[in-house]
């Protein structure tokens, strides 16, 4: 019990703290020390075993650390660091934005606006596999989709508020999440992209976007707005169109470069191809490089393309910095806590008082919902308690995948209905709206999206 009052006492301190913007990284670091100086002092668990001790267990707190580093930077981290780099490479020679021009194109034929509007979520989401930044998707797409909505006369918040949410769900081998979540599952990316996350994706997906159809549908409605015809939206298609001229055009061919690690990470699986395996960091290195030819043919300038290609080292860096760091921290943060056998106790507790799986997996899933929306972000929480889910579902009987699935889905979906997460400040800075009536607006589809993704997961695999 001590420990789990320790853990509790240090939760709070941490997500106070975040709260209040100190940087999560040393946040997390520095609670993960805290709770394991507690459990040395009072004997309540071991930071290293005694083969891997350095002899002094001060020194083990930070040798655990180091390890951590090691570990995570060679493998997990290089993988995200890869797929960092190779999506900043895509918006660099204009791939991400040839691949977005060409998939809402068809939306265009369209002409019942909200009908436009719920597409435009499922071609977003998709878009979001190859894509990966939700800030950088969603300006890509404030720059082709938003203008066609308004144009129909969907209101801007509308328009927005559905842009805002098409990154919700971090799906595929290009998500950092869906990639610590593989690995956290022990099973091979492709396997949890295709076996587990598809499934339930897909599901979610008409839902958020049949909920998008009627919710923006109903705000509309009720606060007699009209979208296309103000002074603001006809400046704004104007500068869309002269930031599209300025933008030089790229081959048609080039749609298909963002494309190209999935085919190979799916191709090169259990799923087709079992006798080669492909690693997330080979496939993004190997696009790279063919990426890096069609830039060769098409400037016929070696040394410029050689240099354009240092913002993929840049994207890598970017990516440690941002998100690998946050990785060890929250298992740092991870093994603090259960070093003073917080996640023992409530394990035990949970079984003691009859708490199933369903439960539990409700609890980790409202704690990580939680703290998106407070923190502003879907990684910090995720990577946080992550690392957590493997010990509660053997605790549980069950498959870790089956914990850290409905925990990775929910970090995203809830991140979009934070005032302060990055893409709905980026997109209602854009529309000249408030975030706070954005998040009005994404709170019920994304709400609908938490109840689906929790429900899908015990009637798809349990």
């Amino acid at each position: 019990m001590l420990g789990l009052l320790l853990g509790l006492a240090v939760t709070i301190l941490v997500g106070y703290l975040i709260v209040k913007k100190y940087k999560a990284q040393f946040v997390l670091l520095c609670g993960g020390i805290i709770l394991m100086c507690f459990a040395v002092l009072f004997g309540l668990g071991e930071i290293l075993p005694a083969n891997k001790s350095t002899g002094w267990v001060g020194f083990d707190i930070f040798e655990f650390i180091k390890n951590l580093f090691s570990t995570r930077a060679a493998d997990l981290g290089l993988m995200i660091m890869a797929v960092g780099g190779f999506a900043r490479y895509m918006d660099k020679i204009g791939a991400s934005e040839a691949l977005v021009n060409i998939a809402v194109k068809p939306l265009n034929a369209i002409k019942a606006p909200y009908l436009v509007l719920a597409l435009a979520y499922i071609v977003g989401q998709i878009l979001n596999i190859f894509i990966p930044s939700a800030s950088g998707l969603g300006l890509l797409l404030m720059l082709t989709i938003f203008p066609i909505l308004v144009n129909l006369g969907v209101s801007r918040e509308g328009a927005a508020a559905l842009i805002a949410t098409t990154a919700c769900l971090d799906l595929g081998p290009a998500s950092g999440n869906a990639v610590l979540a593989a690995k956290t599952a022990n099973i091979d990316i492709a396997e949890y992209f295709v076996g587990y996350q598809l499934k339930l994706a897909i599901i979610t997906m008409l839902v958020i976007s049949t909920s998008h159809f009627f919710v923006q549908k109903w705000f509309d409605k009720r606060q007699a707005l009209t979208g296309g015809g103000s002074e603001y939206d006809a400046s704004l298609e104007v500068n869309l169109d002269k930031q599209d001229k300025q933008a030089s055009p790229v081959p048609a061919v080039y749609v298909l470069l963002p494309l190209l690690p999935l085919v190979l990470i799916l191709t090169f699986s259990k799923l087709l191809v079992s006798s080669i395996k492909m690693n997330v960091a080979t496939a993004m290195i190997i696009s790279l490089f063919i990426a890096m030819l069609f830039e060769f043919v098409r400037k016929k300038d070696v040394k410029q393309v050689f240099a354009e290609m240092q913002v993929f080292f840049d994207g890598m860096g970017k990516q440690f910095a941002a998100v690998v760091t946050l990785i060890v921290a929250g298992e740092t943060f991870a093994k603090g806590l259960t070093a003073v056998g917080a996640i023992d106790t409530i394990i035990s507790g949970a079984q003691t008082f009859g708490f199933g799986v369903f439960l539990m997996t409700l609890v980790m899933v409202l704690i990580i919902a939680l703290s998106a929306i407070v923190m502003g972000s879907g990684n910090a929480p995720f990577f946080a308690f992550a690392a957590l889910a493997p010990k509660v579902a053997s605790g549980l009987g069950i498959s870790p995948v089956l914990m850290v699935l409905p925990m990775q889905l929910v970090a995203g979906i809830a991140r979009s209905m934070s005032p302060i997460t990055a893409v709905i400040v980026a997109v209602s800075g854009v529309a000249n709206v408030s975030p706070f009536d954005l998040i009005k607006r994404t709170a019920l589809p994304m709400a609908f999206a938490l109840i689906t993704v929790f429900l899908g997961t015990f009637l798809l695999y349990h």
